[in-house]
């Protein structure tokens, strides 16, 4: 059984029971809906696929609601041809009528104002950066740029700017109505895309808590690494969200090539020592949205990020409508299987936690008693999912037994590196999960009589101070 957790991106080649049901068979903890696709009836209808599956297969699924985020686009309506070393013009809506009287070809932009942020040596990237201008000088509303290779600029292209300073609302009106489907469903995790600050993160669990009633659990918020601005606020933006997303796309885009594979694995990092769930994200796979195999690259890519110890790897298109999305997923799982059981993929010294606190040293002595006593599993009680985040942290050697009552919780675990949830849904005595827990184990394999355990009982909110290690239990 695998430590490493497998987000596929769900769409057009894999929105059927059937196909869903192969992938989770395959490898897949945690399904991803893209909303810069599809209507809110099409994504209605895959999550209720899910939980149906969910229950069925007595497996936990987790769904990821990646909201599409503040695009700015090539509002032009005609393609501009552009040479290299071509000066251009750059606008936007709000100087719609002093467009309207020139006859200067000029890219329009799409949010009225953002022209106004770019300033001499900032760079505009166009259509997933193979479009690159400088901008030289201003005239008022207009930025003047020079083209730095020949390109055809077409309509309703993405466009980036990496340099410039502004401050769009992290939820666009798409994303609201969005937001407010997706609470409605119930999804686990929300994904927000184009995160600059930690103030993004905020707004955006202020805007949920509005939405729901009090006391309603909110989903947690993944935060999507693709602005340069978050790689310069990066701990402040760990430190506010509840996971990360390595989005190597965009980031890929706003960043020197040459830099997004350590950027990766600082981020990956920094997230482990903040207790922060890790995806590594975009292009894992991309070959096998045609061909049958990976390429040696692409295995490269999974197994580095796998040694690196994210929580869980990301396909995107190769799911969504690639030819091969069952045989991707088994073919990453294939990967991260065999990079676990190598030497490589070791943790040799425990990691350190920048969440000081005697709970979590608690947590450590009992990963310390399973590490000494090379016991099969750790069992553990966690109805909110913390205790589980506090052992998976330290990528324990022998398997990470969480039972819960919470499916909520359930589902979440899903992401979690090496974390493997039983549901006990309804049932309030606490005391007997662990023996529930132990028996469903044996059944599916994950422990056999004679084995040993480290059992821990964690906090449980609005029950008795039940916390308490247990200590070793041989398996009968």
């Amino acid at each position: 059984m695998k430590n490493t957790k497998i987000v596929a991106t769900i769409g057009p080649a894999s929105e059927s029971k059937d196909t869903l049901r192969e992938l989770v068979r395959a490898g897949m903890n945690v399904v991803r809906l893209n909303f810069s696709h599809n209507e809110h009836a099409w994504h209605k209808a895959v999550i209720g696929r899910v939980r149906e599956l969910s229950e069925e297969l007595s497996t936990p699924i987790g769904i990821l609601a990646d909201l599409q985020g503040p695009r700015i686009r090539v509002g032009n309506e005609t393609e501009i041809p552009v040479a290299a070393g071509q000066s251009v013009r750059i606008s936007d809506t709000a100087h719609m009528e002093a467009l309207a009287d020139s006859k200067e070809a000029t890219i329009v932009l799409d949010v009225a104002g953002i022209s106004d942020s770019l300033e001499a040596g900032h760079e505009v990237l166009i259509q997933d950066g193979t479009i690159r201008l400088v901008v030289t000088g201003r005239d008022g509303g207009f930025a003047t740029a020079e083209a730095k290779n020949d390109a055809v600029i077409r309509p309703r292209k993405g466009v980036n700017l990496p340099d410039s300073a502004f401050d769009l609302p992290v939820l666009s009106e798409k994303d609201l109505r969005d937001l407010a489907f997706v609470l409605g469903e119930g999804v686990e995790y929300v994904g927000l895309s184009f995160v600059g600050s930690a103030k993004d993160i905020d707004r955006a669990r202020e805007t949920m808590k509005e939405m729901l009633p009090e006391g309603v659990a909110l989903p947690e918020i993944v935060s999507k690494i693709e602005r340069r601005e978050a790689i310069r606020n990066l701990d402040e933006v760990i430190g506010a969200t509840d996971a990360v997303m390595v989005a190597r796309g965009d980031l890929g885009i706003e960043m020197p090539e040459a830099e997004v594979t350590l950027l990766q694995k600082d981020i990956v990092r920094r997230s482990l020592m903040a207790l922060k769930p890790v995806i590594v994200a975009t292009q894992m796979m991309k070959s096998m949205v045609e061909e049958p195999i990976p390429t040696r690259a692409e295995v490269s890519d999974v197994t580095n990020a796998v040694v690196d110890h994210a929580d869980a790897v990301m396909l995107s298109e190769e799911s969504a409508m690639g030819k091969y999305p069952v045989e991707t997923v088994a073919m990453m799982r294939e990967i991260i299987t065999k990079t676990e059981e190598s030497p490589f993929d070791d943790v040799y010294d425990a990691l350190d936690l920048n969440v000081h606190s005697e709970y979590a040293m608690l947590i450590r002595s009992v990963y310390e008693l399973a590490k000494s006593f090379r016991t099969k599993a750790i069992l553990l009680l966690s109805m909110s999912g913390y205790t589980a985040k506090l052992a998976s942290h330290f990528r324990p050697d022998t398997g990470i037994l969480v039972a819960t009552n919470d499916r909520t919780t359930y589902n979440r675990l899903a992401l979690l590196w090496g974390a493997r949830p039983y549901l006990f849904e309804g049932d309030r005595n606490l005391d007997s999960f662990i023996d529930k827990m132990v028996d469903r184990a044996k059944e599916d394999g994950g422990l056999a009589a004679g084995d040993q355990a480290v059992v821990f009982l964690g906090r449980v909110p609005g029950e008795r101070d039940m916390m308490r290690l247990v200590g070793i239990r041989e398996i009968r």
